[in-house]
């Protein structure tokens, strides 16, 4: 089933697709490779269910080659993750992903978006400074290995 135009990107670009039953296995494997405590099958079943939930896989070729998603609460999007498959790291994909995420949060009417990011992770932290998120404060232990998280925040 074909994507409605604003679904797809230049043909040199990933196409953005929202989440079905059908990507969990790839999506569960790059959660695994990517993070220390990996979101479980039900959470990201939650993503396809929600109503609030707008989380899309990111296909290059068919293959997942990652996925962002955002909560959707009256005009805020909260971004919920950015991952990218370890393989197309460094080639511009987490940056293609936000692009995505950030217009179709704007198309929605959303004025503000907030993200949480590990406190260790320079490179996420770096383009979401790049692309204009403002820090706001340290969450301490936020994460289940008692890491920070950095509250950030951008106004579109």
């Amino acid at each position: 089933m074909s994507q409605p135009p604003e679904m797809r990107e230049p043909l040199d670009s990933p196409i953005f697709v929202r989440i079905a039953e059908e990507h969990l296995a790839g999506v569960l494997a790059i959660e695994r490779e990517a993070y220390p405590d990996p979101w479980s099958e039900r959470m990201f079943r939650q993503e396809i269910e929600q109503n609030i939930a707008y989380f899309y896989v990111m296909l290059d070729e068919g293959q997942v080659a990652g996925y962002v998603g955002f909560w959707l609460v009256i005009d805020e999007a909260h971004i919920t993750s950015v991952t990218v498959r370890d393989c197309y790291r460094r080639r511009g994909f987490g940056r293609r992903a936000m692009e995505f995420i950030l217009d179709r949060a704007q198309r929605l009417g959303v004025k503000q978006v907030t993200l949480e990011v590990r406190a260790s992770n320079l490179r996420a932290l770096n383009l979401y400074l790049s692309m204009g998120f403002e820090s706001l404060y340290r969450r301490r232990g936020y994460y289940n290995n008692r890491e920070d998280a950095i509250v950030m925040v951008k106004t579109i």
